[in-house]
C-alpha cells in the first residue's frame, strides 16, 4: 500500500489555513467568517495527525490532541451560531460592518 508522502499532507493543510485565513479577512459575512474559521482549526487538525503517523506512529497524542480541537470546535459553533442568530434577531442583518455600528 503506498503512502502519501509527509510533504503532500502538508500542503493540503497550508493551503486549508491561508484559504480561512483569506475568507477571515476579507469576508463581511458572520457564517462566512465562522467557516473560515473552521476551515483553519480543521487544517490545524490535519497538521496534529500528519505529524503524529510519520513521527511517533505508535502513539496517539496527535489523535487526542484532534479530538479536543473537535469538541472545542463544536461548542465554539454553537456558541458562534446562537450569537449570530440573537444579532439577526435583533438588527435583520449579520453584516460585520453593521455589528460595529449597532449600539448595545
Amino acid at each position: 500500500m503506498n503512502e502519501v508522502p509527509l510533504t503532500h499532507i502538508l500542503v493540503l493543510s497550508t493551503a486549508l489555513f491561508f484559504i480561512g485565513m483569506f475568507g477571515l479577512f476579507t469576508r463581511r459575512n458572520m457564517i462566512t467568517i465562522l467557516m473560515s474559521v473552521e476551515l483553519i482549526l480543521n487544517s490545524v487538525n490535519i497538521n496534529f495527525v500528519a505529524f503524529n503517523k510519520y513521527l511517533f506512529p505508535e502513539k496517539l497524542d496527535g489523535v487526542f490532541f484532534v479530538l479536543f480541537i473537535i469538541a472545542i470546535a463544536a461548542a465554539e459553533a454553537a456558541l458562534a451560531i446562537a450569537i449570530i442568530i440573537n444579532l439577526y434577531r435583533n438588527h435583520q442583518s449579520i453584516d460585520v460592518d453593521d455589528a460595529t455600528e449597532m449600539k448595545f
